[in-house]
């Protein structure tokens, strides 16, 4: 081959095109990285990093308002939405910034603007209003990540009808608000909504919240965000959406034949999924598969064009960022000439940031069940911990499903408040095929809410002793 601009050319700047970019420039490679708008792509510009930040601020105010608990007293507690608002953009600005740091400390060329493939090996970069740019590379690496799905036939309009993006950027707090989707994005904006009084109901298609969780536990976390304030609709379908200039109305179908009624409110955000963006990028004169609006690719994320890669939301579910990142990881190894082990799908872990919060790996009681295994499962309720009863967090369980024969962990599912920090330590039991026993007899430090893994591994064998 000619001699190139690059070794490697990374598409797109979100968790999964930045962290390949660098392995590779780690691996020695010569590396650009092309993105259109802001490092950090929608993760950490528009999801996961500055919704955190709106939701510690509704765990504040939970915590305010439950301060007589503790002997605190206060008067005139306000909320003042802009600067909620304003905090969390500036959080994204920063580590925006740091992504930036990064591409320098590591020696990578950061390019502005849209890329459109002309070959296996160039990309033509354009910006408006400029001349367009072509980049030549040995790899390409395509990490454009994912947008928010629409419901057919129903355009959003960014101001009545909004995505994620909007919900998080809003100018004045609304006064009432309809979510149609209950997975993760949805109940995480149900939960900032109604801690700050937005009168919040969360519409899903399907039987319960969070479909790819355990069942017992959502039905725990639904009976929770129902206490708080959320009204819950399950099972009932949205058929059509009608805007106005000051509300908008949401025509639903109520499940088992119950009619149609309207919702009323100041916005609703439709947060029903992601696809692809797979679109514009010159995928179809090159050869690029492309199925149900996501590229193929193999075990080692080559597409069916030698060259050209793709990780993270464009190859579909799971649509994670800690999945992009690990993808990009593999892929810059896989160009460099290394054999990383492929990634292990089965221990990726989810979470879901309400309070309480909710967080898994593996399988689900269900899904065991529906694949043959027989089961030892093993439950700890927060309840009896000292722990949590001396900081005020007895909420929920940790959940643990084993395969009977061989004692191999084969799920783990947390409901409380530090669900999404305690998974770790059962991702990484999952991924070294841990058996119940030696999760039990795994000494864990008293008092703390990690007892509650432990525990549950003794229970289901029989031997738990605090509960």
């Amino acid at each position: 081959m000619a001699e190139t601009d690059y070794d490697v050319l990374v598409v797109g700047g979100g968790p999964g095109g930045y962290t390949a970019a660098i392995r590779a420039a780690q691996l020695g490679m010569r590396t650009a990285i092309v993105e259109q708008e802001k490092l950090g792509g929608v993760c950490l510009n528009w999801g996961c990093i500055p919704t955190k930040a709106l939701l510690k601020n509704a765990e504040i105010l939970h915590a305010f308002r439950k301060a007589a608990e503790w002997g605190i007293s206060y008067d005139n507690l306000q909320i003042d939405f802009g600067k909620i608002i304003k905090r969390s953009r500036g959080i994204a600005e920063r580590i925006s910034k740091g992504v930036e740091f990064l591409m320098k400390k590591n020696a990578i060329d950061t390019i502005n603007g849209h890329a459109w493939l002309t070959s296996p090996n160039a990309a033509e970069v354009r910006v408006e209003g400029k001349s367009p740019r072509t980049l030549t590379a040995k790899q390409i690496v395509l990490a454009t990540g994912a947008r928010p799905r629409s419901i057919p036939g129903i355009a959003f309009d960014r101001k009545r009808i909004i995505t994620s993006s909007e919900a998080m950027s809003l100018t004045e707090q609304p006064q009432s608000m309809v979510i149609i989707g209950g997975g993760a994005i949805g109940i995480e904006f149900a939960y900032f909504y109604n801690a700050l009084r937005t009168k919040v109901t969360v519409v899903e298609m399907l039987p319960g919240i969070l479909p790819l969780e355990d069942r017992e536990l959502t039905k725990q976390l639904e009976t929770s965000l129902k206490k708080q304030g959320i009204e819950i609709l399950t099972g009932t379908k949205v058929d059509g959406i009608r805007a106005a200039a000051q509300d908008v109305t949401i025509t639903v179908v109520a499940p088992e034949g119950g009619g149609k009624r309207d919702l009323r409110a100041d916005v609703a955000l439709v947060a029903i999924g992601v696809q692809g963006n797979v679109e514009n990028l010159g995928l179809e004169d090159l050869g690029v598969k492309v199925e149900k609006g996501r590229i193929d690719v193999d075990v080692n994320y080559r597409t069916s064009v030698p060259g050209v890669y793709a990780i993270g939301d464009v190859i579909g579910p799971p649509w994670l960022a800690h999945v992009a990142s690990a993808e990009g990881i593999h892929c810059a190894e896989v160009i460099a000439g290394k054999n990383p082990e492929p990634i292990d799908y089965t221990s990726i872990p989810g979470c879901t940031y309400s309070q309480p919060q909710i967080a898994s790996v593996g399988l689900t009681e269900e899904k065991a069940i529906a694949e043959g295994y027989e089961l030892k499962i093993g439950r700890c309720p927060f309840r009896p911990l000292g722990k949590a009863v001396a900081i005020g967090e007895t909420e929920g369980m940790v959940k643990l499903i084993f395969d009977a024969k061989y004692g191999e962990l084969l799920g783990a599912h947390i409901l409380g408040s530090e669900a999404t920090e305690m998974i770790a330590e059962l991702v990484v039991a999952k991924r070294l095929e841990t058996t119940g026993e030696e999760l039990f007899r795994t000494i864990h430090a008293h008092p703390t809410l990690g007892e509650a893994v432990m525990e549950a591994a003794a229970a289901a064998y029989g031997q738990a002793i605090s509960i």
